[in-house]
């Protein structure tokens, strides 16, 4: 109703001032009646506002459309309405309705089809690097050491284009259930055992048995190797531990991960979590890339937990999560 107000009232001034002149150009002709000119000017203006009720009668579908906000695409399937302008403008939105159906319907196909290759080209590299895995092993010069060290790195960065990709189907490829929390924690450190080791870098577990958290634990496995990474990657040479610690809080289960590392500059921190901000801790370490935390962050909040970070330039980098009971 207020639009249709607010586009009348210029109607509404210009027919008030073509009455008028009409009555001026009489009154000024000598027919000198105020009474008729009252009924004329009446007349004129009850025909206008019975125009004006014809016109919202037959329109109000159309006003109410434009005054509300589209709350689903759905609403702009075509309507049947009785006026040309509300008509054409149905068949308007139909059409632009239907295109952008057809380019969403494409982009989504390249889209999965994207998503494919990349699974494929994954899983693909994987057995390649697994032998070049099992022949570094098999020797124990430094050359060998190096290759291994190399092609450790190659399968987490191909573990993490891996999860990326999957980000998108995330609802369809996670299973909640209990998780005993220290042995989740103890496979991970066990996975990057190698990398500590080489770092100088020790892990310590401080979790009591029997502490069991609701998650996935495919997910929440890929998220503590991220962290560890980033833990043992900016505490390298450094000789100190990696503190892995949880303990029940009231109604929440708390995970710590703590690093005695270089720490981050102050002004990085409430950016850490952008996907490919890399800061200035980015400058000094040429294999950050700016997404783990990203991919972090993403499936922490998909799994209903909390993710917080604390750091000191310095002194280190705590990382907690909160498993709500």
């Amino acid at each position: 109703m207020k639009l249709f107000i607010r586009e009348h009232l210029p109607l509404l001034a210009f027919t008030l001032i073509e009455l008028l002149t009409v009555l001026a150009v009489f009154w000024f002709d000598g027919y000198d009646h105020p009474l008729t000119a009252l009924y004329a000017l009446g007349l004129g203006l009850f025909v206008f506002a019975g125009y004006l009720i014809f016109r919202y009668a037959t329109h109000r579908g159309f006003y109410k459309r434009l005054s509300h906000p589209v709350v689903s695409l759905g609403e702009f399937e075509q309507r049947h309405e009785p006026s040309p302008l509300p008509s054409a403008l149905s068949e308007l939105m139909e059409t632009q309705y239907k295109q952008y159906q057809t380019m969403l319907q494409g982009w989504e196909r390249k889209h999965e089809n994207h998503l494919t290759f990349m699974n494929q080209w994954v899983h693909q590299m994987k057995t390649p690097l697994s032998v070049i895995e099992m022949i570094a092993q098999e020797e124990e010069d430094e050359r060998t050491r190096s290759i291994a060290e190399e092609a450790e790195r190659m399968r987490r960065g191909l573990e993490m284009v891996l999860y990326v990709a999957r980000l998108d189907t995330f609802e369809q490829d996670f299973s909640v259930e209990n998780i005993a929390l220290k042995q989740l924690v103890n496979e991970t450190v066990h996975e990057y055992k190698r990398y500590f080791i080489r770092s100088h870098v020790y892990p310590e577990v401080r979790i009591e048995d029997g502490l069991y958290v609701r998650t996935d634990g495919k997910w929440m496995h890929f998220i503590l190797g991220q962290l560890l990474n980033n833990a043992i990657k900016y505490s390298a040479g450094s000789g100190q531990k990696v503190t892995i610690s949880a303990k029940a809080d009231g109604h929440e289960v708390i995970l710590d991960i703590q690093d005695r590392g270089v720490g981050i500059p102050k002004a990085d921190l409430p950016r850490v979590f952008r996907p490919f901000y890399t800061g200035e801790n980015g400058r000094h370490f040429k294999e950050s890339t700016g997404m783990g935390l990203y991919i972090v962050k993403e499936v922490i909040g998909r799994l209903n937990h909390q993710i917080e970070l604390d750091s000191t330039e310095g002194e280190g980098t705590l990382v907690r999560i909160h498993f709500p009971k």
